[in-house]
C-alpha cells in the first residue's frame, strides 16, 4: 500500500539523514552515556552542552565522539564553535562550513520558511506534545503540527514529549523521525 504522503529519504554524503536523535545537554549528567548507547545503531545526536565551558566542552564532545564513530552514530554540533570530528551544524548562524548535514529547530511557520531558505538537511519540529524541557510551554498537538509540516522542507523530525508510543499517534503525517532527551535515558519499562 502506497502511503498518502510519502516520507523523504534525503540523502546526507553517503549517509542518510537518521530517523532517531538524542538531543544533550548539561540536564542529562552521567545518563548521556546510557543514552548515547540506547540509541539504535545510524541515529544521530545533537550536541547542545551550551553552558559548559569551551575547554570541557570539547573534552565532553571528543568523547561522545568516540561513542558515535563506535557505533557509527551522526554527531552534529549546536552552537557557534566548531569541534574537531563534527559532522554538521544544527542551527547555523553566520559563516559556517559548507560541508556537512545542516539542521535548523522549526517552532512556527516562519522558522520553517527560514529553514527551507537555510537550506537544511533536516528541521527538529517542536515541542509536539507536553515535555519536561519546556515546563508550561503547549504543544503544537497532532492538528498544528501537521498545518506546520505542509511548509517543511527536507526531513522533518519531531520532538517534544516524544518516544516511540507518541510516534504512533503521529501516522499519517510527513514526519520522518523524532528526538529526545528523556525518552534515551530513563529506564525501559518491563
Amino acid at each position: 500500500m502506497q502511503r498518502r504522503h510519502p516520507l523523504p529519504h534525503p540523502p546526507f554524503g553517503t549517509l542518510a539523514v537518521p530517523t532517531a536523535w538524542l538531543m544533550t545537554d548539561e540536564r542529562m549528567g552521567d545518563a548521556l552515556w546510557t543514552a548515547l548507547e540506547r540509541l539504535p545503531r545510524g541515529s544521530g545526536i545533537v550536541f547542545r552542552h551550551y553552558a559548559t565551558p569551551l575547554t570541557q566542552r570539547r573534552a565532553l564532545f571528543a568523547r561522545v565522539l568516540t561513542v558515535a564513530r563506535r557505533r557509527r552514530l551522526v554527531l552534529l554540533r549546536a552552537g557557534g564553535v566548531a569541534m574537531r570530528g563534527e559532522m554538521g551544524v544544527h542551527n547555523p548562524r553566520g559563516r559556517q562550513p559548507r560541508r556537512g548535514m545542516k539542521t535548523c529547530a522549526v517552532h512556527n511557520l516562519a522558522e520553517a520558511v527560514a529553514a527551507r531558505r537555510a537550506g537544511a538537511d533536516a528541521v527538529f519540529v517542536s515541542p509536539v506534545f507536553a515535555t519536561r524541557s519546556h515546563p508550561g510551554a503547549r504543544g503544537l498537538g497532532v492538528v498544528r503540527l501537521g498545518l506546520l509540516l505542509r511548509s517543511v522542507a527536507g526531513a522533518a523530525v519531531v520532538m517534544g514529549g516524544i518516544d516511540a508510543a507518541a510516534m504512533r499517534r503521529l501516522r499519517g503525517l510527513r514526519v520522518y523521525g523524532w528526538a529526545g532527551i528523556d525518552a534515551w535515558s530513563r529506564p525501559v519499562s518491563a
